[in-house]
């Protein structure tokens, strides 16, 4: 008999960081089409709002939660308001990322740590968060945004020096694959997508703006499929991690990436 594959994330409950803007906010919508229940946390609560809006539109059952995922206390506090709520999540979306660029000798030390915080330390204090429950029950599924700039950006390190971000990005990469296997008894598993260039709200004006300027190193003109991404192709790749299908991958990266 000719096995049928089923994206369903019906039952399951999903937490979703960064969800006010781009790939946040489209994993959360393409997971409600799926059936999940969502919790979207973003620190910008007028953004946090618009997706919401979006969500109820469509009849998804959704908590929103205003939170800076970098801070230990606002964490612990996020997952016990989704607990009281009835939302405690068995899928975890870490997709709160970015930073600050910079060429290495021109960059402060603050900078360095920024982006550190966002990509790697709100990641970490999440997931730490979210295991305990998913631990209890014997299942879960966390998916980890990382990048194609874990190997270094050509157009972003030769234009603008980004060092910081390419660097907490390759961390995502470690931090998966030393969990898939520290997690592997617990029926937890642990990925990564790593989009390449994609037409964000925040970042397609300026990538698409090199291309149009004919920069030596233009991403549309580098990228093999000669264009930017979706959101919605980014967030696809984040969904099929997070269902049954994708039962027996963890510790791997899936990159959406037109072909770089």
């Amino acid at each position: 008999m000719e096995q049928t594959l089923s994206f369903s994330l019906s039952g399951r409950t999903a937490l979703i960081t960064g969800a006010g803007l781009g790939i946040g906010k489209a994993c959360a919508l393409h997971m409600a089409s799926q059936g999940a229940r969502i919790v979207i946390v973003d620190i910008d609560p007028n953004r946090l709002a618009a997706t919401e809006a979006l969500l109820r539109e469509t009849d998804a059952d959704v908590l929103a939660v205003t939170c800076d995922v970098t801070d230990q206390t606002a964490v612990t506090d996020l997952f016990a308001t989704a607990a009281t709520a009835g939302f405690p999540p068995d899928i975890l979306v870490n997709n709160v990322g970015g930073g600050r660029s910079g060429r290495i000798w021109d960059m402060d030390v603050e900078d360095w740590d920024h982006t550190m915080r966002l990509s790697l330390r709100s990641m970490f204090l999440c997931t730490k968060a979210a295991l305990p429950a998913m631990m209890d029950q014997g299942y879960g599924r966390i998916i980890c945004l990382s990048s194609g700039a874990r190997n270094g950006t050509v157009w972003n390190a030769f234009h603008t020096g980004a060092c910081a971000y390419s660097t907490a990005k390759a961390g995502v990469i470690g931090f998966v694959r030393d969990l898939a296997i520290e997690l592997a008894d617990h029926g937890i598993t642990i990925n990564a997508v790593a989009p390449g260039p994609i037409d964000t709200e925040l970042a397609g004006p300026y990538l698409r703006k090199m291309h149009e300027d004919g920069l030596e190193y233009d991403p549309i003109r580098m990228v093999p499929m000669h264009r930017l991404g979706t959101v919605e192709e980014v967030a696809s790749a984040v969904t099929f991690l997070a269902t049954g299908e994708a039962s027996y991958i963890t510790g791997t990266t899936l990159d959406v990436a037109g072909g770089r």
